[in-house]
């Protein structure tokens, strides 16, 4: 995969099927829908569940550091071990799980292209079996603030017009859908979306067989049609973050986007936040076009 600007961090299912004993590698699998994994996993992948795992239970952050620490030494997981991960969703999750992982400063990560999805076109073994690996040694860095974006830079960061990536669905962007139908509990009471914010959907950086498309059509994408640079300050959010972390992910590794954050609050926070300004319709809009009563609406 040379024609990325870090091809290394995309492995396809040949190359995790060579490596599943692999003492430095370690499989992740991280889905949306749980069941998955235990119906049938590539074999050998341990499970990193996004709300289970990665969430802290009491506020709503990620798990601190000491925690992620704890994680990691549980799954056989060292500091210079590469954690490949895969997942359901042409990989949504296993991109978040990246993210969050970049978020502590884990060096080698990687993700198979295509997820599960192409690993069962390309008809290779599930395991059912129990995984489990020896307790490993790990020490985390703080979390890394140039890759994560919280509500106040956000706002900032609209005010000033700089990129901003909205990549939920046409319908979620332009305030039609308050929720996604399969998720009636992650909604907002307000649609709509950031003023200033492009709408890219996530399906678009992807292939039908889940792999990510070359970087010739994101680049069209991105650069070209967009106008988008690379070296600009980028913001991409969607509900939750799971979503924007593939298109975070497409951004700064596919495409060598210097300087893009998650924000992982998105329109679960956005959409319900007190006086922060919101655009409805098919454009971005602006600041300018936000009236401040609009935060009342």
């Amino acid at each position: 995969m040379p024609e990325y600007a870090q091809p290394d961090v995309l492995v396809s299912t040949a190359w995790v099927a060579e490596h599943l004993s692999d003492p430095a590698v370690r499989i992740v699998e991280s889905d949306e829908d749980r069941a998955l994994y235990t119906q049938g996993h590539i074999p050998g992948a341990v499970e990193i569940d996004w709300a289970v795992d990665l969430q802290c239970q009491v506020v709503r952050d990620y798990i601190d550091r000491s925690a992620f620490e704890r994680l990691c030494a549980e799954r056989g997981i060292s500091n210079d071990t590469t954690v490949v991960f895969y997942g359901d969703k042409n990989n949504w999750w296993a991109c978040y799980a990246f993210w969050v992982f970049k978020l502590y400063g884990h060096k080698d990560c990687r993700i198979m292209n295509g997820g599960r999805k192409r690993w069962e076109l390309d008809g290779r073994a599930w395991s059912s079996d129990r995984v489990s690996y020896p307790r490993a040694t790990y020490t985390a860095q703080e979390q890394d603030g140039t890759i994560r974006a919280l509500r106040d830079e956000v706002l900032k960061h609209c005010k000033a017009g700089k990129q901003l990536l909205d990549v939920r669905s046409p319908e979620e962007y332009r305030g039609e859908r308050m929720h996604m139908p399969d998720y009636p509990n992650e909604g907002a009471v307000r649609g709509g979306h950031i003023p200033g914010a492009l709408n890219v959907p996530w399906p678009m950086n992807c292939h039908e067989d889940g792999t990510f498309k070359t970087a010739k059509e994101l680049e069209k994408l991105y650069v070209k049609e967009l106008k988008m640079k690379r070296r600009s300050p980028t913001i991409a959010y969607c509900r939750i973050g799971e979503r924007s972390s593939l298109t975070w992910f497409v951004l700064t590794y596919l495409l060598g986007f210097g300087n893009v954050k998650n924000y992982d609050g998105s329109w679960l926070e956005w959409g319900n936040a007190v006086r922060v300004p919101i655009a409805k319709g098919a454009e971005p809009g602006g600041m300018a076009a936000t009236p401040a009563t609009t935060a009342h609406a």
